[in-house]
């Protein structure tokens, strides 16, 4: 449950005052508790808890129905059932359902506190266990683009380079035509070198990615980088129809390499430009939040499913037509070259925010 806070519990019981006392039982031990007084009110609240406390009679329906229900649309859910009235069948009707624990009420609160603790730490590990899987496949997929990078980068930028001085031969023999001959050779011609271009970008993207460079770390002026990134892509948003703001509230300094994090701005705000439709906002943003540096870069876009945030990072995949899928991994490989990380969120605009989070240094 990625989405889920690991500290959230779902309450579910139809006795008030009952249930505003186990709150503030459970809001004392740290967790953040919502309410519900049945099973619609149940199925109607956002999913963002990681235990369910059911009670098994419900006004509206049965508890261990609606503890199915919710492990069926939150696999990783942990459901505790409540009871007054324990039986041989609702215990087992319990285990079925897949409950991680039945407890009869009244129960003492340090034992329904070592259970929902005992479950916390469950739903903890799950999500471990899939993060490690996670990252175990992307080291392989990394694994494999740099066993091919050298082998691939020779056997492809020979026949590029080969077309394009071709194209280029090409070209300058049909600039020599009449004027009112060229057109129809020079148009095709024109589309033929911006695709070998783009391949050029694809393979060069390819091999940083698989290779990155090594640095020696030196104090990185942040905001300078924003004014060039933002300098030279003010063109290419003015051509699509959007405003390109700034929001420089520090001249933060961070160890690094001021190469790759201008390549790694750049590819950010592009993506945020290509996403946004005209009369849209994309925005960078540059402050401090402790000893780090925060750098966001936010548009009023479409935004990226929650479904889908999880996998942008990785190697290839892309929800573009066009595209390598190659440009947020590299994005990606630079934030942690520089001890840093970065999230994708909501943006304050409507669209996506993507959050760069660098370790300070240097001069304030």
């Amino acid at each position: 449950m990625a989405s889920a806070h690991p500290k959230t519990l779902l309450l579910v019981d139809d006795n008030r005052p009952l249930a505003d006392n186990l709150r503030e039982i459970l809001e004392d031990a740290g967790y953040a508790v919502r309410i519900a007084g049945g099973y619609a009110q149940a199925l109607a609240t956002e999913r963002n808890y990681s235990v369910a406390l059911v009670d098994v009679r419900l006004p509206d329906g049965d508890g261990t129905a609606l503890a199915a229900e919710l492990k069926q649309q939150l696999p990783d859910l942990e459901v505790i059932l409540l009871t007054g009235f324990a039986t041989l069948e609702s215990a087992v009707a319990a285990v079925r359902t897949g409950a991680w624990a039945y407890l009869t009420k009244p129960c003492s609160p340090d034992d329904l506190l070592l259970t929902i603790r005992q479950a916390m730490r469950h739903v903890m590990l799950v999500e471990e266990k899939r993060e490690l899987g996670r990252r175990a496949a992307m080291a392989e997929k990394l694994a494999a683009v740099g066993t091919l990078a050298a082998g691939l980068s020779h056997e492809i930028r020979n026949p590029l380079n080969a077309a394009s001085l071709q194209l280029t031969l090409l070209e300058r023999r049909l600039r020599r035509l009449p004027a009112e001959s060229q057109g129809q050779f020079i148009e095709p011609l024109d589309l033929v070198q911006q695709e070998i271009r783009r391949l050029s970008q694809i393979v060069t993207d390819f091999l940083q990615f698989a290779r990155p460079r090594e640095f020696t770390p030196v104090a990185v002026d942040l905001a300078a980088v924003v004014e060039t990134v933002l300098a030279l892509l003010q063109a290419q948003a003015e051509e699509a129809g959007l405003v390109l703001e700034r929001s420089i509230e520090s001249r933060a300094y961070i160890a690094g390499d001021a190469g790759l994090l201008q390549q790694a701005l750049i590819n950010l705000v592009l993506n945020a430009i290509q996403a946004t439709p005209p009369g849209g906002l994309v925005r960078v943003t540059l402050g401090e939040q402790n000893d780090s540096v925060l750098l966001r870069v936010e548009d009023s876009g479409p935004g990226i499913p929650p479904a889908l945030r999880p996998r942008v990072f990785e190697p290839f995949f892309t929800t573009k037509e066009i595209g390598s899928g190659l440009g947020l991994p590299l994005v990606h490989s630079i934030v942690q070259q520089h001890d840093g990380n970065i999230s994708v969120q909501d943006s304050t605009e409507g669209g996506a925010s993507m959050v760069l989070t660098l370790p300070r240094s240097g001069p304030r």
